[in-house]
């Protein structure tokens, strides 16, 4: 019982640390503000936000490096400090290169640093039947975060002005999230969480392998499906995220289109917890098709949203899609790879969700060139969902027999 209620209110406990390192979702209002008030033109506006993004993938890989030898707590500690000393620090900041500084790499750094430890801490202290919800409730909080942080930043900003706005976040995340993080630790060794009743399925085919190091997990052929997935399908969701604003104008003329963020938030996080829950109970890859063909689908019928309510239905499947991915890819490399390494080897497998941004980016510039507006990055990224379906058909999970040929030709 004792370690149940530790485990649950470290569950608890990076649920709300993610809240607050979800400050990231809050950089729209400040991009906004900083072009209406401080009169920055959009691309000086945008790249403190694109170097975060970037520092953020790099940070997670080093980290996730760092908490598998020293443990979660000080890594965690390190970020919390580093992302809210970021946010008090951009307070001073009155250029796009000095808040790229900032916020850009030292918020960024801090976001990454502490998102990196969070899962794999909780998934040690529960069953491994239960991962997939843990990685969700962990996930969600991350996705939260927009519903809160949004309305709030632009209610500072209205009362304090941006800079004010930068040093009132920032001293907010030191004071509760640095305690939290101090609370986050492994189990101790030889800590067994006690297996659910109905969890006996689950516990024989997660035993197939474990603890399998990233220059191993990089020679196994399921690395590379999953990271095509993990790739391709950000891409669509990044691509969707970062222009629903734009794609509701133009296609739906609809020119105030701020309320899609929040719904951008809700169903992102609760597409987390839901495919969670039900990658425990089918699988992390049956879940994956799930969200693909149901992101395929929304794809296809993107370009005959041109009403308010196709719109909102469009941004909730995208969100919903693209939430799964945050809940699922986790859950599956612990379960392919072992917990051991977990955290080297999910910030390998992260870098897809770097490159899909780019690809999300680049499909939506190759859209415009065209000429075809949005038309054609749906068609792109339908057939890229396409191919996202079709791996999930060939991807089977690491079995213990090819782990070990696999060690020994290392």
């Amino acid at each position: 019982m004792t370690n149940f209620k530790k485990a649950t209110k470290i569950l608890v406990a990076g649920f709300c640390i993610n809240l607050c390192l979800g400050i990231l979702y809050a950089w729209s209002v400040f991009n906004k503000s900083l072009v209406t008030i401080n009169g920055w033109n959009a691309a000086d506006a945008s790249q403190p936000y694109a170097v975060a993004t970037i520092t953020f993938s790099i940070a997670l890989l080093v980290a996730g490096i760092l908490q598998d030898r020293m443990g979660p707590r000080k890594i965690l500690i390190l970020g919390t400090v580093l992302t809210g000393l970021g946010m008090i620090l951009s307070s001073f900041a009155t250029t796009p290169m000095g808040l790229s500084i900032t916020f850009g790499v030292i918020a960024g750094a801090g976001i990454g640093f502490g998102y990196a430890c969070l899962s794999p801490a909780a998934m040690k202290w529960f069953h491994s039947s239960k991962k997939g919800l843990v990685n969700g409730l962990i996930a969600a909080g991350f996705g939260l975060a927009a519903v809160y942080l949004a309305p709030l930043t632009a209610a500072l900003i209205a009362q304090y002005g941006i800079n004010q706005s930068f040093l009132i976040l920032g001293v907010g995340i030191l004071v509760i999230s640095v305690p939290l993080a101090a609370t986050i630790t492994n189990p101790p060794e030889g800590y067994k969480p006690e297996a659910p009743k109905n969890a006996l399925k689950a516990a024989k085919s997660g035993a197939a392998a474990a603890d399998i190091e990233w220059k191993t997990m990089l020679k196994t052929p399921q690395f590379y499906s999953l990271w095509i997935m993990y790739a391709l399908a950000s891409a669509v969701g990044l691509m969707v995220i970062g222009n629903i604003t734009t794609i509701a104008s133009v296609q739906a003329n609809i020119p105030d289109a701020v309320y899609l963020a929040s719904i951008l938030a809700i169903f992102n996080s609760g597409g987390r917890v839901a495919a969670g829950i039900l990658s425990d109970k089918i699988g992390g890859v049956r879940t994956l098709f799930l969200a693909f063909a149901l992101q395929g689908a929304n794809m296809i019928m993107f370009a005959t949203y041109t009403s308010e309510m196709g719109m909102i239905i469009g941004t909730a499947a995208a969100a919903l899609g693209y939430g799964t991915l945050l809940a699922v890819f986790p859950s599956i490399t612990a379960e392919y790879y072992g917990l051991k390494n977990y955290g080297t080897n999910y910030g390998v497998l992260y870098t897809a969700w770097g490159i899909g941004g780019a690809i999300g980016a680049m499909v939506v510039g190759i859209s415009m060139a065209q000429g075809t507006g949005y038309t054609l990055a749906y068609t792109i990224s339908a057939a890229m969902m396409a191919v996202c379906v079709a791996l999930t058909f060939v991807t089977k999970p690491v079995k213990q027999e090819q782990s070990n040929t696999e060690a020994i030709t290392a």
